[in-house]
């Protein structure tokens, strides 16, 4: 697959990018370069290869489920300007 000046211009506007003309060439080339190794790698067989969560065989330790830290909930509601049933209010932002 090969990535045209104007392919280059509209994805640099995409991005916001202010590219100039004599960068466009480079530009093109590593672009190019760039499908052409997703074409060679959507080409392999990966059927027989299950899929993995992480590279490497690791077991992540996990901490117990438990409650850790007192209810404070009343106390840091005291000090807010106004609460309903357990929840801030705010003042509306939209209409």
């Amino acid at each position: 697959m090969s990535v045209s000046r104007k392919d280059v211009k509209v994805i640099a506007t995409l991005a916001q990018l202010d590219l100039e003309d004599h960068a466009a060439k480079s530009y093109i080339q590593e672009m190019t370069d760039i499908l052409a190794m997703i074409q060679k790698l959507q080409q392999i067989d990966t059927s027989k290869i299950d899929p993995m969560p992480h590279p490497q065989d690791i077991q992540l330790r996990l901490r117990s489920d438990e409650l850790t830290e007192p209810e404070q909930r009343s106390e840091l509601q005291s000090i807010a300007p106004s609460t309903e049933k357990g929840f801030y209010l705010v003042p509306k932002v939209l209409d």
